[in-house]
């Protein structure tokens, strides 16, 4: 066994992205508990049109 354990390091740029996409998923849940399935899908989907 190693005398000293390694250590991870995360860099800032990954630690965002990882927060950034728990805040999303978060936020995506949180959505469709309180809406309901169908109007989540709803809303997606006018937000995902009016995007493009």
């Amino acid at each position: 066994m190693p005398a000293i354990a390694p250590t991870v390091t995360v860099t800032w740029p990954v630690l965002l992205a990882a927060l950034i996409g728990g805040l999303v998923f978060a936020a995506a849940v949180g959505l469709w508990g309180y809406y309901g399935t169908t109007v989540f899908f709803e809303m997606v989907r006018t937000g995902w049109i009016a995007c493009f």
